[in-house]
């Protein structure tokens, strides 16, 4: 295989990781009523059980930081993806809860070694002024994942199809990944292997490490709880409220296209502050609103107003330093693991104490302390007196 055509190959790898844990997050809020019927539990059990699965996202993401200085980047997306894909397709002869939850931890311990893994493959693989462009243009299958498997959910369960024939086909997914894998070369992790330095992490690099706790804990809060909120509070039919998810991935997907080009022309670090006031006042008007039609569209320009706040922010980070490692790109990822992998139970700690729309007002609040994080990760930015606006 040619250098050009690796270099494609293990590109998709890395779009098609990020893909997965898509698919495994996005369809929680969906799946979880016919879970709870399936298994006789309430809908706020279930949604708890899937904090197994940001849990194991965040034991994967902590491995993460250390596993890259002692195995290559191959071995691991053959060994995990190839065993991430057997457990997947066997979940249709799970008959418990409790049985689901470590099928879900698993996955998720799996997944967050990959996604490591695939930023690291990414960052590795271009240069710097083309970094922030692939990251973003990589992460879009995050958002064509959520939009794709948020329909193909709602779909089987509207009609009446198993709830885990939506695992399965991730299962399928898995594998794909594990068969690229087996015939691409990738970057060289090991530290015998890498010829720089590591620079010190400035102050601005950890301010970048927590607005993407605050990140992921506001989206995937309000998010997973949109469509419960839609069905009890405004009353929506089961595929309305099931298609705002949908919505909002589109939503992402079509900004990450728009943002492939035009971090190009206005850089990365005007694009952070910029993608984080739109992501604040994006989220704004969903706890306002009293019509499903209109929050269906609202969904959209809330996806759309991200922006690609999460990769942007990551390529802002690691542009702060002049080699950036794999545990660097591991540990901005950890940051926005730890907000994955708490978003299922401290929103419905928060339901059980007040109500679904108090979940949407906490996102706001989230996105709110990240504005406020990147205008001071902008201001102590090392780069900064050496660059003209």
């Amino acid at each position: 295989m040619s250098p050009k055509s690796n270099q494609v190959v293990i590109t998709l790898v890395s779009f098609l990781t990020y893909f997965v844990l898509s698919s495994m997050l996005a369809p929680i809020g969906i799946l979880s009523g016919p879970m709870a019927e399936h298994f006789g539990q309430s809908i706020t059990d279930v949604t708890k059980q899937f904090s197994w699965l940001t849990g194991g996202i965040l034991v994967g993401a902590v491995i993460a930081l250390f596993i890259f200085d002692w195995i290559s980047l191959r071995k691991l997306f053959i060994a995990i993806y190839g065993l991430v894909a057997l457990v997947l397709l066997s979940f249709i002869t799970v008959d418990s809860l409790e049985s689901a939850r470590y099928i879900l931890a698993f996955v998720g311990v799996g997944s967050g070694i990959g996604l490591a893994g695939a930023a690291i493959t990414i960052s590795h693989s271009y240069s710097e002024d083309r970094r922030a462009s692939m990251l973003v243009i990589t992460d879009g299958s995050f958002s064509v994942a959520g939009f794709a498997i948020g329909w193909t959910a709602t779909y089987t369960v509207s009609q009446e199809f198993i709830w885990s024939a939506t695992y399965q086909l991730i299962g399928f997914i898995a594998a794909t990944v594990a068969i690229l894998a087996v015939m691409s070369r990738f970057p060289n992790t090991l530290p015998e292997e890498r010829a720089a330095k590591p620079s010190p992490w400035p102050l601005s690099v950890w301010l970048c490490v927590i607005s993407l706790f605050l990140y992921t804990l506001g989206q995937y809060s309000m998010l997973f709880w949109l469509p419960n909120y839609a069905a009890t509070v405004l009353v929506a039919q089961p595929s309305q409220a099931g298609s705002l998810v949908g919505q909002f991935w589109l939503g992402m997907f079509l900004a990450q296209v728009f943002v492939a080009w035009w971090v190009l022309k206005v850089g990365v670090r005007r694009l952070v502050l910029i993608a984080s006031a739109t992501t604040f006042c994006g989220s704004l008007p969903l706890w306002n609103v009293s019509n499903i039609e209109w929050l269906i569209v609202l969904a959209l320009v809330w996806g759309f107003a991200n922006l690609a706040l999460l990769k942007a922010i990551l390529s802002f980070a690691t542009e702060m330093i002049e080699v950036p490692s794999a545990r660097l790109v591991s540990l901005l990822l950890l940051g926005a693991t730890v907000g994955t992998a708490v978003s299922p139970y401290v929103p419905s700690q928060i339901v059980e104490w007040t109500n679904t729309r108090t979940i949407l007002l906490f996102g706001s609040v989230c996105y709110g302390a990240l504005f406020l994080l990147m205008l001071g990760a902008r201001r102590l930015d090392p780069r900064a007196s050496n660059i003209t606006t």
